[in-house]
């Protein structure tokens, strides 16, 4: 029984994370190439390894004849019956041709084999690891920061945050403890490259699955989600039960749940509002907190006019058309909005800079949510 090279499989699998097989798979083809290199054996030889005892030979198939002329290949009847009696001519056998010296010779030549595959049996881990985490969110430690771009440890690999994928408003310093959203994971000879982002919807509607169990346990769904990264975002939810209250499931006791989301997006400001399957009640709460008086929607372009009172018009549209325009991509409808005077007239609405009041819907990648609720 070969118990070192026993242990020095089990060490490397509990070292490496790589499973015992992986490494003997990866042995038996050092062992191979090893003989045919420094023996120039025969190219049909193979590798038995015991992986009950550890021990190992070469074996080459060869054919039973009466009179041997082609030894790499052939074995007398005579030699092949003192293995086993029962072999006949014609009859192929695999026989034991392990160099007496082989085990050293052998060493040698699988050192830096067998580092290698075992390498690029640990980056395959690593890899599939990582890639069933993609859409998902990760914690991990900021390592450095170069360019601009973000290094992340996540412990067995390392991540990158980059600057297009940063919240304008962050800071970010090495040792700080981040979640982020996995966008990609790539395979490469250097191992798993991980992209990492902090501005992405998914980002928030994960951080809403973390805070809150019924969206988690599937009572509460996130419809849809739209964000403007650091500044302020709309998320639209809804209830599978009618005895649970969406929005206040989402928003906790004493607005706990979404006040740690916003502690997390560093005060990015989250508005939480109702999703209905009436397209105009939709988009009166996802104007939230400015209140509707009516809504006239176009179901064949797919577009809307909605009426505020006087005194609503700026809150409806929002500095610069952002609340406006939170709530056309959440709901991903054309939003004109007019005050109740302008309603009249028949004059389209304008606010602040003299931006109008109109947003074409933009496609959303995560979800939608509406404004019930401002933090």
């Amino acid at each position: 029984m070969n118990k070192e090279l026993l242990s020095a499989i089990e060490y490397l699998s509990k070292e490496k994370g790589v499973t015992a097989d992986v490494i003997c798979d990866s042995l038996e083809a050092v062992l191979i190439t090893a003989y045919k290199k420094e023996y120039d054996g025969n190219p049909n030889a193979t590798v038995r390894l015991d992986r009950l005892t550890g021990d190992y030979s070469i074996v080459s198939p060869k054919t039973v004849v009466a009179e041997v002329a082609d030894e790499e290949n052939e074995i007398s009847l005579e030699d092949a019956r003192a293995i086993d009696k029962g072999y006949e001519e014609g009859d192929e056998i695999l026989v034991d041709v392990t160099p007496k010296n082989f085990g050293r010779i052998a060493a040698q030549a699988a050192k830096q084999v067998m580092i290698q595959r075992l390498r690029e049996a640990e980056r395959n881990i690593v890899y599939d690891e990582f890639y069933g985490r993609t859409d998902d969110i990760i914690t991990g430690i900021i390592q450095r920061i170069e360019q601009k771009n973000v290094y992340i440890d996540l412990g067995k690999a390392e991540a990158v945050l980059p600057y297009s994928e940063q919240i304008p408003t962050e800071e970010y310093t090495v040792g700080q403890r981040i979640k982020c959203y996995v966008v990609e994971v790539r395979n490469s000879p250097k191992g798993a490259q991980i992209q990492l982002s902090r501005t992405h919807p998914g980002l928030l509607k994960r951080l809403f699955e973390l805070e809150v169990p019924e969206i988690y346990d599937g009572v509460v769904e996130l419809h849809s989600v739209a964000r403007e990264p650091g500044k302020r975002s709309k998320i639209a939810v809804y209830s599978r039960d009618p005895n649970v209250d969406c929005v206040g499931a989402c928003v906790g006791p004493k607005g706990a749940r979404v006040q740690n989301i916003v502690m997390e997006l560093q005060n990015e400001k989250i508005d939480i509002v109702k999703w209905d399957e009436d397209p105009a009640v939709y988009i009166a709460n996802a104007l939230s907190p400015a209140q509707v008086v009516s809504v006239t929607i176009d179901e064949g372009a797919k577009s809307s006019v909605v009426v505020v009172p006087d005194y609503q018009l700026s809150l409806a549209i929002g500095k610069a058309g952002q609340n406006a325009r939170l709530a056309a991509k959440l709901t991903n409808w054309k939003i004109d909005i007019k005050s109740e005077s302008q309603a009249e007239d028949g004059d389209v609405a304008t606010g602040d800079d003299d931006i109008l009041a109109e947003f074409d819907a933009v496609d959303n990648e995560a979800t939608s949510m509406p404004v019930e609720d401002e933090v």
